[in-house]
């Protein structure tokens, strides 16, 4: 069974899973402390995204917002129930790491994140269902290998898999599973994310090799066009790689508004004027153009299905 935010699931009940998005992004508490500054009438337009996300065929998505993103376990149950999209949440960390706990021990963290697992983010009864961790164009630094070894141990005591914040222009995965292999992971419970922020298909392919799912999650993304991510995708499932790649769009429904300098508010922010499509990208433009380019709508299953049921299972 997977936590979900509102309640267990069985991986044969995910349906059509989005394995990398976001409801909202902000900071630790921005939502309760300072919601004005996410823009007007929040929830509904959270809400309003999800359903026209489930109306489209969308069953589930991972809601990778670890607390240091904002996490907000509460709106998240309600716009999965207002909308009917299962949402599962993360525990973990991305790569905020406060000057007051730099120096915390892998096995203090790791507790929290069990903790978040089995008996609920703090004041709720809402339980996460993934383990994530980060590194980024800086590399592994000290706090962050504190953070993915906690991650790595939680995982090892849950047996709850793991989602991976990467940099692949910088092949930082390789000394993040260097890491994981070091705690004793079972790398085919891995994901490495935004790995389509690179065409290096030698480079991706090592990762699989490893075992490991590979999140191609940026679409459209800016590193690389659109086309080019759904080139390197294509040519990963030419090469028998299908059953472990897991495409999404790492989007965000509800972020940060910046005032103009007129005074004036968009009624957006920056990532959504980006992306029109929401959550709707892969449904309007990366699944017409794999058929396009051949590939047979029961690899599109895999994708999105069996995938997702592969990586949960054996939780």
């Amino acid at each position: 069974m997977i936590n979900t935010v509102t309640g267990p699931v069985s991986s044969e009940d995910l349906g059509f899973t989005l394995m990398h998005e976001h409801v909202m992004v902000s900071a630790s508490g921005m939502y309760r402390s300072y919601p004005d500054l996410l823009g007007p009438n929040r929830e509904e337009r959270a809400v309003a995204r999800l359903k026209e996300a489930k109306a489209a065929g969308i069953d589930t998505f991972v809601d990778a917002t670890t607390f240091d993103l904002g996490r907000d376990p509460e709106l998240l149950r309600t716009v999965s129930q207002r909308s009917g999209v299962q949402i599962v949440n993360v525990t973990g960390w991305w790569l905020d790491v406060p000057r007051f706990i730099r120096n915390v021990s892998p096995n203090q963290m790791a507790r929290e994140f069990v903790r978040d697992i089995t008996e609920g983010f703090r004041g709720t009864d809402i339980k996460a269902g993934v383990l994530k961790c980060a590194a980024d164009f800086a590399g592994v630094t000290p706090e962050l290998e504190i953070m993915n070894r906690a991650v790595a141990r939680a995982h090892l005591e849950t047996g709850v898999p793991v989602m991976v914040h990467s940099y692949p222009t910088g092949q930082v995965a390789r000394r993040q599973i260097a890491i994981f292999k070091e705690e004793g992971v079972d790398l085919e419970r891995v994901k490495i994310d935004h790995s389509n922020d690179t065409t290096d298909t030698e480079y991706l392919k090592w990762i699989l090799d490893q075992g490991c799912f590979l999140g191609l999650d940026r679409y459209p993304g800016y590193l690389v066009s659109p086309h080019m991510r759904t080139v390197t995708m294509k040519s990963l499932i030419d090469d028998g790689y299908a059953d472990r790649l897991c495409p999404a769009h790492d989007c965000i429904c509800l972020h940060i508004l910046n005032e103009r300098a007129d005074g004036t508010m968009p009624e957006e922010h920056a990532l959504a004027v980006r992306n029109p499509d929401g959550y709707l990208y892969m449904h309007r433009h990366v699944i017409p153009e794999l058929k396009a380019m051949g590939v047979g709508d029961d690899v599109i299953e895999t994708l999105f299905v069996r995938n997702p049921q592969r990586f949960f299972a054996a939780a």
